[in-house]
């Protein structure tokens, strides 16, 4: 297959007859769901918020603000606008943006990618996990490679169980962790910060408008940035609800902007609180929201507390975790079954109908990254490292995204859309731009990372992203053959 191959336009010539009730009378065509602007603020923000990256930029105290609001205008806003528009004029998601707008083979590399970052993901969220749990039981565990290995182990392979049994209460724990794992928790650490502060205490992190920007030390100085880019990946999933708003032209970009405010609200203040209690030299990248939460509880003279939160944010991690598991499996396996992608072996289902075997080989791979953890000296290191490659390959769909918009503006002017991104060019360039330079400064080591040297770095950063992102597709797409098609999707001979 060459890169330039076309993509079949699967829209419908005709619509089909309306349906039929029992009697034979035609039935009226049912009133579509309208969802209001806020709902749909408040769905993104679920989607996206939550406490797991506060630590890092804790590290920065009050510039942590700018250090989240420069990638919210440069990213987020350009991503959210986009997908929008893509949503709302073609259905299926980042393969079929992609496909139409660049070309097949790069639109499973999209898809691809969106798959192969969990990979990564999972063994840096699982870590925080392990960190996060560790409080409840012994706070000494919390920098034992070891012991972070084997939960992050444990613990993803009973998520596959789970999974591969299709059961529904998946949905119920991931819906309830905004509430409990972040809204809850986030809240609280910000009361409490305030009321620490209040006492007269003094930040840990300077307050003043002298620090209201990051020291300049050469460009590792801002690496912890990157990190932000994945922190708001995600908005593009609610894209496909544009055509459920009343008027989305209007509607969409208030819900952007109102989520927006939100999600950044949620990332800064628990930050910031962090900061005012942990010093950044104490601070672990992966413990350091436990850490503030036991510092102010023993300040508080209510330590118990502590376990309860551990306990809360582990929940919700979970209940994140499970929703997770299966999504970026299942879309790479429709994508495969009908093109051809993957070995037949990797596209059959169990009894429950659900892609075990793609989780199973996905969990050989992320049980491997995880022992790493336990020949890692510092474990805030690497995940760090399993973080910045997530960020990586994560991006690789971006860059593909803002791509193909433009492409899709200039080929099918004339295709319907529910939504149109005033300047188009402009806002996909930004956002292009900010994703190709998040990367290229993913591999300069941050200052928080340790003394090891430097090829070290560069290798485990670019091999993880060669590797899983890039190598892999490459040989799927090589060496694929035409019975890998499912039976369902094979065109039939023609006599």
């Amino acid at each position: 297959m060459t890169i330039t191959e076309p993509v079949r336009d699967d829209r419908p010539v005709a619509d089909p007859a309306p349906p039929k009730t029992p009697q034979g009378q035609s039935r009226p065509p049912s009133q579509p769901q309208f969802i209001s602007w806020v709902t749909l603020a408040m769905m993104t923000t679920a989607s996206v918020a939550n406490l797991r990256p506060a630590p890092s930029m804790a590290l920065y105290g009050l510039a942590a603000v700018f250090l989240y609001l420069l990638p919210a205008v440069v990213f987020l806003l350009p991503t959210a606008l986009v997908s929008a528009e893509l949503a709302s004029g073609w259905t299926g998601g980042i393969y079929r943006w992609v496909s139409e707008g660049l070309s097949k083979p790069l639109g499973f590399l999209a898809v691809w990618c969106q798959f192969a970052m969990t990979i990564a993901y999972y063994p840096s969220l699982l870590a925080y996990v392990a960190s996060t749990f560790a409080y409840v039981i012994d706070p000494r565990l919390a920098d034992n490679g070891l012991y972070v290995a084997i939960v992050i182990v444990v613990v993803y392979w009973a998520g596959v169980l789970i999974s591969s049994r299709g059961t529904k209460a998946v949905a119920g724990l991931s819906s309830m962790g905004l509430v409990i794992g972040t809204l809850i928790p986030g809240v609280v650490l910000v009361v409490l910060g305030l009321a620490f502060l209040g006492q007269g205490n003094a930040s840990a992190a300077p307050m003043d408008s002298g620090h209201l920007l990051p020291p300049w030390t050469g460009l590792a100085s801002l690496v912890l940035i990157v990190g932000n880019f994945l922190s708001y990946a995600g908005m593009e999933m609610n894209g496909v609800h544009v055509s459920s708003l009343r008027e989305p032209g209007k509607q969409f970009p208030r819900s952007v902007f109102a989520a927006t405010g939100l999600v950044l609200l949620i990332f800064i203040l628990p930050a910031l609180a962090i900061s005012w209690v942990m010093p950044g030299e104490d601070l672990s990248l992966t413990a350091g929201v436990m850490q503030a939460f036991q510092g102010f509880f023993d300040h508080f003279h209510v330590g118990w507390l502590t376990k309860v939160v551990g306990v809360l944010l582990v929940a919700a991690a979970l209940g994140g975790m499970l929703a997770w598991l299966a999504g970026p499996s299942k879309g790479l396996l429709m994508v495969a079954r009908q093109e051809g992608y993957l070995p037949p072996a990797l596209q059959k289902l169990n009894k429950n109908g659900v892609q075990r075997n793609i989780m199973v080989a996905q969990g050989a791979l992320t049980t491997v990254i995880a022992l790493l953890y336990a020949f890692v000296p510092d474990v805030s290191s690497a995940y760090w490292i399993f973080s910045v490659i997530t960020t990586q390959i994560y991006l690789v769909v971006y860059l593909l995204m803002f791509a193909a918009a433009v492409r899709l503006r200039r080929s099918q002017p004339d295709r319907p859309r529910g939504f149109r991104v005033p300047a188009l060019h402009l806002v996909a360039g930004v956002g292009f731009a900010a994703s190709l330079a998040a990367m290229c400064i993913g591999f300069v080591p941050p200052e928080q990372f340790g003394g090891g040297p430097l090829w070290r770095y560069l290798l485990t950063v670019g091999g993880g992203l060669f590797v899983l992102g890039f190598l892999t597709p490459l040989a799927l797409l090589k060496f694929r053959k035409p019975h890998w098609v499912a039976p369902e999707h094979r065109e039939s001979p023609v006599r």
